[in-house]
């Protein structure tokens, strides 16, 4: 099981939703509805980590807090929406 922190918001720009996992530099994802976003960025997390493996990077610990600090559970709010996950 994926101990990550997750994000998720509504991107105007791109008429969809964006998830992260800012614990891990760069992994997201994109999918027209939350629940795609999350399934994507599941998928994007397990890649992240085969490749770290396979090259040898440094995996950092999953502490479920992001690089905010707000908890598992976090929020993050862009053009007038916020989801949570965790």
């Amino acid at each position: 099981m994926n101990r990550y922190a997750m994000e998720i918001f509504y991107s105007e720009e791109d008429e969809g939703f964006i998830a992260l996992a800012p614990e891990l530099l760069g992994c997201s994802a994109f999918g027209k509805d939350e629940e795609e976003a999350l399934k994507e960025l599941k998928v994007a997390i397990d890649l992240w980590l085969r490749t770290a493996r396979k090259d040898g990077r440094r995996i950092p610990a999953a502490t479920g807090k992001g690089v905010s600090g707000k908890g598992l559970a976090s929020t993050r709010k862009r053009n007038g929406r916020a989801s949570q996950l965790g």
